[in-house]
């Protein structure tokens, strides 16, 4: 029967708490676990429930996370990636001044319905199946787009004329939009640190919708008097936006299809040094002992 050992605390002497979480034993891990609800040990910041399945775009998760063999709830990140994707599509090119096109007002409609509502809704099945990122971001980002909805719909809230009829000019409201899309980009750099041991294609969703945040904002700040943003940067923050809608489409096909629906599955690219990568490299390494000395 296995003791208590006396040195489970902050600063005592029981290897386990050093040792590395793969290479433990049963009574090894429960130990530690013990430890990590005390706030130290090598389990202290690790989900000690994570299951098999490593980092995923199409699932929206960035760490690993549990076997959804037993899930109730269909995968949510599809919906909730699609829904943005699309809104952000339409929105990019008027950025982009695409056929002459540079009243956003035909994003209103999608901003509330699909962007807004449906990305919103997606966000909150993410919390009932435990992914505490995908509900953060999912949410977030349908409350963006209902926000964005509100600001532009033509006459209904009167935010834009509300700063012309306080002595204020169109050059203020773009000032302050631009302020709001700067604490997007804020969020969307917390975001695009937990996707650094991820995959390639989330990394780049997150890091391209980061580049265009930060470039319309720029745009928006820097409207003359006259009430004109150069042009030259919100165009290029469209073409980041269109990048983001892509990858956003990409992750969300990646997270339907698969050995039952499709003849093919398309790659996610893990990082090198992710938890997936690392395990690759192990694998190949057990399977060739001697490749090191053959190179």
């Amino acid at each position: 029967m296995a003791t208590q050992n006396p040195n489970l605390q902050p600063g005592g002497s029981n290897p386990i708490l050093n040792k590395d979480p793969s290479n433990m034993s049963h009574e090894e891990h429960e130990t530690a676990k013990k430890a990590a609800a005390f706030g130290y040990g090598p389990l202290a910041h690790v989900g000690t429930n994570a299951g098999t399945h490593a980092a995923f775009g199409g699932e929206f998760q960035p760490g690993r996370f549990k076997s959804v063999a037993e899930r109730k709830f269909a995968n949510p990140a599809p919906l909730g990636l699609s829904a943005f994707a699309l809104t952000t599509f339409v929105l990019s090119l008027v950025n982009l001044q695409t056929r002459g096109v540079i009243e956003p007002n035909i994003v209103v409609a999608s901003a509330f319905g699909y962007g807004g509502l449906v990305q919103l809704l997606a966000g909150m099945w993410e919390m009932a199946v435990g992914n505490t990122f995908g509900a953060t971001a999912l949410s977030s980002y349908g409350g963006f787009w209902i926000a964005v909805g509100i600001t532009l719909t033509p006459g209904g809230f009167q935010i834009v004329s509300s700063y012309e009829a306080n002595g204020g000019s169109a050059q203020q409201f773009y000032y302050a939009f631009g302020f709001f899309i700067f604490g997007w980009f804020i969020f969307t750099t917390l975001l695009l640190l937990a996707t650094l041991r991820s995959t390639v294609a989330f990394f780049f969703l997150f890091f391209t919708l980061d580049m265009a945040f930060l470039l319309l904002g720029i745009g928006y700040v820097m409207t003359n008097s006259a009430g004109k943003q150069p042009v030259a940067i919100i165009k290029a923050g469209g073409v980041f936006g269109l990048l983001a809608a892509f990858a956003a489409w990409y992750n969300a096909l990646a997270g339907i299809l698969d050995d039952t629906n499709s003849f093919f599955v398309i790659p996610v690219a893990h990082f090198p040094w992710s938890v997936k990568g690392r395990e690759q490299r192990a694998a190949a390494a057990a399977s060739n002992p001697n490749g090191m000395k053959q190179a």
